[in-house]
């Protein structure tokens, strides 16, 4: 069966003897609620919601308080039923297979009112023999079980409670959802509502075959270093229902890469394996695949032919790419604990990026375009990493071809997250087949560096969030290595040797492992990776930062813009402390928390207008969250050379979160269909290659150089001063060229505040504003930065900034020319529901012109965009 890779392998061709033939059954379905009351259409991929909206019998699910109105729903036990007749003489096969690629989640498998099996798992594939079962006209039925109460059965069945039993009620979800394996998120989160889904939500289809059949064909490029060559582990699975051996011949090709080699086989009846190992040319160079940012992303046409005897043969064909990962920990002078980053092809590289949730509750509405739009949107914004976030769901294959296509680095967590879990033998039957088939799933793709068990259990473990008596923390610290180490670490170990297993997140690695799988302190910055949140303290002041080794989660939450908000919303909704705006946050207090953070630089708006006041909330938090974001992220971007009071060697910050579920306050910087927050411009700038970083520290201010780039580069710094209410710069400085070393962080400039600030005339810390940047040849090579010296809300001389824009068409692109009457901070361009995004956004204008461009998603117009065309800057909503 030829799906394993299904996106990048062509299906199974038989030669002049058929060895096998395919009937899809995705399409039309009908669906019936549990009492038969209510029946109707329904399309396979999909799931019930979906169906209930496309017949109009629901709103959309995401509006207003619906996640509440509909959990009737998800409480019903739904029936899915097709009728259909197979388009061969079913007689003339030998075996006939019902396989489904994912069942979500919990249902009975009746073929012509046959049982035929169960499914349970929603991350794991179903094959069913039903040769006994099957006629030419079938009737296909799967009853589902509804998820929720299922989960509370397991959970009162279990000899003893597996915390959490329920999520904090400020997130309206649903219990014991760590009993049920499926997406953990769907039971409602911190960012997401409660939609616990049920459907066929991935392809389904028959397979009838004579002689053997290819259930799955995976493959691993492996690096020699005695050799120094490349070699390619080729693993292919039969099921041989001939009586006889069937023999025949395996011929491997990679043209490019003048690689040919035949093996001879010999296939017993039953299920079995073929191993290859393939020597790749060494006459000829292969070209690696690179993350974004550090080279290209060549991969190379593999075609493997099985002929066997009577004319049988096989065909596959697949993409094939080269890279090596390790990750380091080593000592590190001067500095307790261990170093923990990553190698590409021998090359340590910064992981910069974020963490990616499930783009939507309805899996069916997750299209080709819609992963394109958001993973362009990382690259866009200098990204080369996502880390796959275990409360969601092993992504679709098209997500991982994109990543490989596009060069975006996945850390990819197994899907278990903010949980205990139990070890039943039900439970550990089923998560061992899911692990075992997601890895020989997506273990080909270049993209992913490592696989990582969970999200933060260990963590949740060992800093007991659950209040569990220590008389009875051993049961769980049991179950948690029993889960974790002896059956998924111990199946990555066995089936890819190619990339590192990442025992939770946060972790401290090797030394978690020196402790017995579970660290004292999984938070320690000497070791591993960290997760960091603090909403209280004021994040403009670096050092609440930790000096870590590597942070794969940290941020702040902001609200989405208003056209985004509005889709789903009424106009009685639209106010910050509205019953609405309370119900989106699922956050305990963070509404508040944004108030509070935005208090510590910012004024709160002043408007007489309550939708303008609304309207106005929404930009300062985006442009406290993107200010908050950038401070944290550059202070992990300087770290990445030094050691500071033992602690240093940052190599990894990856923000929490990049994409939004639904329309609501959260963590993201893209919003719910894509949209950029000014957070995501702000990315573009923080993950820059080349990026000068401003800061103070006992009012001296310090501007370190950070390099990304993999040679060396000669630059000089320009720094500026501008009066908030001048265009002309105050004062300008340029330093000596100056060599900024690949792939380091270091200083460049440092200035006390005060003698800064003398020598530039008539300015002090409340009139002035810095900014600066790198440049080669008279060229900027670096986005230009800032540093504020005091808080904008203290800010003198800031006057009203009166900008216009003139729009013109550039081809595919606009060019909003902009001008200004003075110098204007968080410059914010808004075409409200146009799908798109600017060059350039949320900047500080400190020039009197500026053209900032406009990439459509969709065709657009000049007089489209000049009517929905806004333009805010602070100074605005005062």
């Amino acid at each position: 069966m030829c799906l394993r890779l299904l996106l990048l392998l062509a299906l199974c061709r038989a030669g002049p003897t058929a060895l096998g033939r395919s009937l899809s059954l995705r399409g039309s379905w009908r669906i019936r609620s549990g009492n038969g009351s209510l029946e109707l259409p329904g399309r396979v991929p999909g799931c019930v919601h979906s169906a209930l909206l496309q017949r109009g019998l629901i709103q959309d699910p995401y509006y207003r308080f619906n996640d509440l109105n509909y959990r009737w729903i998800s409480l019903d036990n739904w029936t899915y039923s097709k009728k259909f007749k197979i388009p061969f003489n079913i007689s003339k096969w030998q075996k006939v297979n019902l396989i489904f690629e994912g069942v979500d989640t919990v249902a009975k498998v009746l073929l012509n009112s046959v049982p035929i099996g169960k499914t349970g798992n929603m991350f794991k594939r179903y094959s069913f023999d039903i040769t006994s079962v099957v006629r030419e006209v079938n009737s296909l039925e799967l009853c589902f079980q509804s998820s929720v109460l299922y989960a509370a059965q397991r959970s009162k069945a279990h000899s003893y409670s597996v915390p959490p039993d329920c999520p904090p009620p400020v997130q309206k979800g649903q219990c014991h959802v760590n009993f049920i394996r499926k997406e953990q998120s769907s039971f409602g989160w911190d960012w997401g509502p409660s939609f616990p889904t049920q459907g066929i939500w991935k392809d389904v289809r028959i397979e009838a075959y004579n002689i053997c059949h290819l259930n799955y064909f995976m493959f691993s490029p492996i690096y020699d270093n005695h050799t120094q060559g490349w070699n390619l582990e080729i693993e292919s699975s039969f099921d041989v229902v001939s009586s006889k051996p069937i023999s025949g011949q395996v011929i491997v090709a990679i043209p490019k890469l003048q690689t040919r080699q035949t093996y001879s086989i010999e296939l017993q009846p039953g299920e079995r394996i073929v191993e290859l190992f393939v020597k790749i040319n060494k006459n000829v160079t292969v070209e690696t695949w690179w993350p974004h940012g550090h080279g290209n992303q060549t991969g190379y046409n593999m075609t493997i032919l099985f002929k066997l005897d009577g004319g049988l043969s096989i065909e596959k064909s697949a993409k094939v790419y080269f890279r090596t990962v390790e990750l380091i920990e080593e000592p590190i002078e001067g500095s307790r604990g261990l170093s923990f980053y990553f190698k590409i092809n021998g090359l340590p590289i910064f992981l910069k990026g974020s963490n990616w949730i499930p783009a939507d509750s309805f899996q069916d509405r997750v299209t080709s375009d819609l992963l394109r739009l958001l993973l362009q949107s990382a690259v866009d914004a200098n990204m080369n990493t996502l880390r796959v976030w275990g409360g969601g769901i092993y992504e679709q294959d098209e997500f991982y071809r994109l990543c490989d296509e596009l060069g975006i680095m996945v850390w990819q967590d197994f899907m278990f997250a903010c949980a205990l879990y139990p070890t039943d033998r039900d439970f550990m039957n089923s998560v061992r087949a899911e692990v075992a088939h997601q890895i020989r799933r997506l273990k080909y793709h270049p993209s992913i560096i490592a696989w990582s068990g969970n999200n933060e259990n260990e963590a949740a473990l060992m800093m007991n969030w659950y209040n569990i008596p220590a008389s009875e923390l051993h049961t769980y610290i049991k179950d948690y290595v029993i889960l974790y180490v002896k059956n998924i670490r111990k199946i990555v170990l066995a089936e890819d040797k190619t990339r590192p297993f990442i025992i939770s997140s946060p972790t401290n690695g090797a030394e978690s492992i020196k402790e017995g799988w579970l660290s004292v302190n999984p938070y320690d910055n000497n070791f591993g990776d960290v997760h960091f949140y603090d909403y209280i303290s004021d994040c403009w002041n670096w050092k609440v930062f930790p000096k870590a080794r590597f942070v794969s989660e940290y941020g702040y939450q902001s609200w989405p813009s208003f056209s985004t908000l509005e889709k789903v919303s009424s106009e009685e909704d639209w106010s910050y402390n509205s019953k609405f705006s309370l119900h989106r946050q699922h956050h305990a207090d963070g509404n508040n928390e944004m108030l509070l953070q935005i208090g510590f630089h910012f004024k709160l708006p002043e408007s007489t207008d309550p939708l303008q006041t609304f309207k106005d909330t929404i930009y300062l938090t985006q442009v406290m969250q993107a200010q908050c974001v950038k401070i944290e992220t550059e202070f992990y971007r300087r770290s990445r050379s030094e050691i500071v009071d033992g602690q240093g060697y940052t190599m990894g910050a990856l923000y929490w979160q990049l994409n939004d579920i639904w329309q609501a306050p959260s963590w993201a910087s893209l919003e719910y269909g894509g949209k950029w927050k000014m957070l995501h411009y702000f990315a573009r700038h923080f993950f820059a290659p080349l990026l000068p970083v401003g800061f103070e520290d006992q009012d001296v201010f310090f501007i370190y150089g950070v390099s990304d780039l993999r040679s060396d580069c000669k630059a000089k710094l320009t720094v500026r001063v501008h009066t908030w209410h001048s265009l002309e710069p105050l004062c300008s400085s340029e330093t000596e060229h100056f060599v900024l070393k690949a792939g380091k962080a270091v200083l460049l400039y440092k200035e006390s505040v005060p003698v800064l600030l003398e020598n530039c005339g008539n300015c002090t810390r409340q009139s002035c504003v810095l900014s600066f940047y790198l440049s080669a040849d008279s060229q900027p090579v670096s986005p230009a930065n800032y540093h504020f010296l005091s808080s904008l809300s203290e800010s003198v001389g800031l006057h009203k900034a009166h900008i216009t824009a003139i729009i013109s068409q550039q081809g595919d692109t606009f060019a909003f020319d902009l001008e200004t009457s003075t110098v204007a901070p968080f410059v914010w361009l808004d075409v409200g529901s146009i799908p798109g995004r600017f060059s350039d956004n949320g900047f500080l204008m400190t020039e009197k012109t500026r053209t900032v461009l406009f990439y459509p998603w969709k065709p657009t117009s000049k007089s489209e965009l000049e009517q929905s065309f806004r333009v805010t800057s602070l100074t605005d909503i005062y």
